[in-house]
């Protein structure tokens, strides 16, 4: 058997347990993460609430259970109450398919529009970035990384005040 002295096992037990507790933490985020799905996928989380959103032009608020947009400049779209809400409606329920494109490949040319979502329970926005390579649309899911793949009649949905 061993012999530690009083000091050695204490050390002995801070490290085991120190090692425990890696070893739990790792194994929590393992079997609490979503399997990452190739294909189709949701662009927002389910059960997620949209508080506001804001394209560089417009920003839409959340007011009661009614949407204000506020102009911040200029804009050739401007939405009735209705249309707001089902803009947002297509944001929050909006399944796109997962692009064979490395987020390496698209962060190196600069966005071609950019919006944000601020969700409930979330302190800083989702960061959603429009680019347009060789005439294909793709969506840059800044927050988990993902690059989504588009066709122009889901992007012109998504970016109403894109000029297509």
């Amino acid at each position: 058997m061993m012999r530690l002295s009083r000091k050695a096992w204490n050390n002995v037990v801070i490290i085991s347990m120190l090692l425990m507790i890696f070893f739990f933490n790792g194994l929590h985020k393992k079997l609490n993460t979503q399997p990452v799905e190739e294909g189709v996928q949701a662009l927002l989380p389910e059960q997620s609430f949209i508080l506001a959103m804001a394209f560089p032009e417009l920003k839409i608020e959340r007011i009661g259970t009614s949407w204000r947009s506020q102009s911040q400049q200029e804009t050739t779209w401007q939405g009735n109450e209705q249309q707001l809400e089902q803009l947002v409606e297509l944001w929050q329920h909006q399944k796109l398919t997962i692009a064979n494109l490395p987020v390496s490949k698209i962060s190196q040319t600069s966005a071609d529009y950019v919006a944000s979502v601020w969700l409930a329970g979330e302190q800083l926005p989702a960061v959603y970035q429009l680019y347009n390579i060789d005439q294909q649309y793709y969506l840059l899911d800044k927050r988990l990384q993902r690059v989504f793949e588009l066709e122009q009649a889901d992007a012109a949905k998504l970016f109403p005040l894109y000029p297509f």
